[in-house]
């Protein structure tokens, strides 16, 4: 296998020195096959520095792919050798498989929002696979000394951010996302430290932009965010209230100056206010 990896490696440099362009009798297919087998390879390098700028390149770039082939993409993507691989396990290299296959998941999905292509049941078992991915995930870990990125929460967000903009996605899939936020949120187990609450607000800053959701429903789930608040005092509840309070930041300066004082406004201030134990010095 090592003899395969480092060979992959070498090829998938020279790919990339000759701008992603296959070289006569090379066929998209053979690579691919062996990028998904190493796709979550604990090595940065490979995993992040070259198989995920490939894939992105030939997937979103170059839509090198049928509709038919990205479908069957897809469906390995978010099988159990990959998005779901040793999925509730922690601490280990196994996150790499799988935040570095809902990446790609993610590029398909944007690929089928502007041009729909998948059929009824394909869409219906992505939506369920995100959902039961962002749920079951518990390796929350963000940058690794030895690794690079996992990112599980971000990787996640960029697919469900995704998903809430196909045309398939109507008001219950938009609420079954919010709770799939508010879960991640209230992990019970990881302040998120890098960046992650950017990536997440930028779900609900799309269904606010793009009104994807009533204001009043949104509102609504923002105010109930402040649940946490009345939990006993414990680390859990920390993560849940710290992790609700720098999302609600994020997605406040997200909207930008031209949407202070309105009434979406108000409840991110009132809520975040809330959250925050030292606001008006209630600590």
């Amino acid at each position: 296998m090592s003899n395969t990896r480092t060979k992959l490696m070498i090829d998938l440099q020279r790919i990339e020195k000759e701008h992603y362009q296959l070289r006569e009798g090379e066929r998209t297919q053979d690579f691919l096959t062996l990028m998904l087998q190493f796709i979550g390879d604990p090595q940065p390098e490979l995993r992040d520095g070259l198989i995920y700028p490939t894939l992105y390149t030939w997937i979103y770039e170059e839509n090198r792919f049928t509709e038919t082939e990205l479908s069957n993409l897809l469906a390995i993507l978010t099988d159990e050798h990959h998005l779901f691989y040793h999925i509730g396990s922690e601490g280990d290299q196994s996150v790499f498989t799988r935040t570095f296959s809902v990446l790609p998941v993610a590029l398909i999905v944007r690929l089928h929002s502007k041009k729909p292509f998948l059929d009824y049941a394909e869409f219906q078992n992505l939506k369920h696979s995100l959902l039961r991915y962002y749920k079951e995930e518990k390796d929350l870990r963000g940058y690794l000394p030895e690794g690079g990125w996992a990112h599980g929460a971000s990787h996640g967000a960029d697919a469900l951010l995704e998903l809430v903009k196909c045309p398939e996605s109507d008001k219950a899939v938009q609420l079954e996302v919010l709770a799939a936020i508010e879960g991640m949120l209230h992990n019970g187990k990881q302040i998120f430290s890098d960046e992650d609450d950017e990536r997440i607000a930028s779900i609900v800053d799309t269904m606010i932009e793009e009104g994807l959701l009533p204001q009043q429903e949104i509102a609504d789930w923002i105010s109930g965010l402040t649940k946490c608040v009345d939990w006993p005092k414990s680390y859990v509840q920390t993560i849940a209230r710290v992790n609700s309070k720098n999302f609600l930041r994020s997605l406040y300066f997200r909207r930008g100056q031209g949407s202070r004082g309105n009434v979406l406004a108000a409840v991110i201030l009132a809520t975040e206010t809330k959250l925050n134990k030292f606001a008006r010095g209630r600590y």
